[in-house]
């Protein structure tokens, strides 16, 4: 394998392409136990059918550990917006057509999103109160099983030259509420700086999904509570501000 065309780079792995493969090396102090775990999210949700890219292998390169799975040749969903600013729209319509497919996935060995966010808000810096309420809250919530991304942004998919469209990055996978997930999405939008996408994201959403918007707005302290343990400075302090819009009853 040859690790000399790189694709992208992030604060803790890189990115290269080596013909039709893609491989995502991780840094020396990645936890391998989330590496091992990632692979196999991507190889759980493979079973559903849905368009990703299919791993091939978990391997050690120069000591960092390697996911290798196959390349997706096409623009990302954020490239193409940024092209043809005029579609925009239509493409944010065609994001969430995406979402609502692979929401009516089932994918029963992925770990419960409600585990995975109970355990992050435990993480967090806030105050025992917050925690508490943000608990509750999140226990309160209808239980689902439908697959969840985590991350799912117009970053994270890929339109083939064919024009089919592969999901990407499946690190957070789990399975639980659909209107969780959204809710991520649209904090990713405003992360992002466009707050007119986030709207628009969010109306077609629950226009598409047939959801209240006040519920996924119920989800938004809870899911941006989960996400303050990672990220910068400027991200945190912008989730805080969501935190601290929880309406204690």
């Amino acid at each position: 394998m040859k690790l000399d065309r790189i694709i992208a780079v992030r604060n803790n792995k890189t990115v290269y392409r080596d013909g039709d493969l893609c491989m995502k090396v991780f840094n020396e102090d990645f936890s391998k136990a989330d590496i091992l775990n990632e692979a196999l999210n991507q190889a759980r949700v493979e079973e559903t059918g849905l368009n990703i890219p299919k791993v091939k292998e978990v391997t050690v390169i120069d000591g960092k550990w390697t996911i290798v799975s196959d390349f997706i040749n096409g623009k990302t969903l954020a490239r193409l917006m940024e092209e043809n600013p005029d579609k925009k729209d239509e493409y944010i319509d065609f994001l969430v057509e995406l979402q609502l497919k692979m929401h009516s996935m089932v994918c029963p060995a992925l770990n419960k999103l409600k585990d995975k966010m109970n355990g992050k808000i435990s993480q967090t810096d806030l105050s025992a109160t917050v925690r508490y309420d943000l608990h509750t809250r999140l226990e309160s919530m209808p239980k689902h099983n439908k697959l969840c991304h985590g991350d799912f942004n117009p970053s994270n998919i890929i339109v083939a030259e064919d024009g089919t469209p592969y999901i990407l990055d499946w690190s957070h996978a789990t399975q639980g509420n659909a209107s969780a997930d959204a809710a991520r999405t649209y904090l990713l939008f405003w992360l992002d700086g466009d707050i007119d996408g986030a709207k628009k994201y969010l109306e077609t959403f629950c226009q598409k999904s047939g959801t209240a918007m006040q519920y996924v707005q119920k989800w938004m302290p809870i899911v941006a509570a989960s996400q303050t343990v990672k990220g910068n400075e400027h991200e945190r302090e912008f989730l805080h501000s969501w935190i601290d819009v929880v309406d204690y009853e």
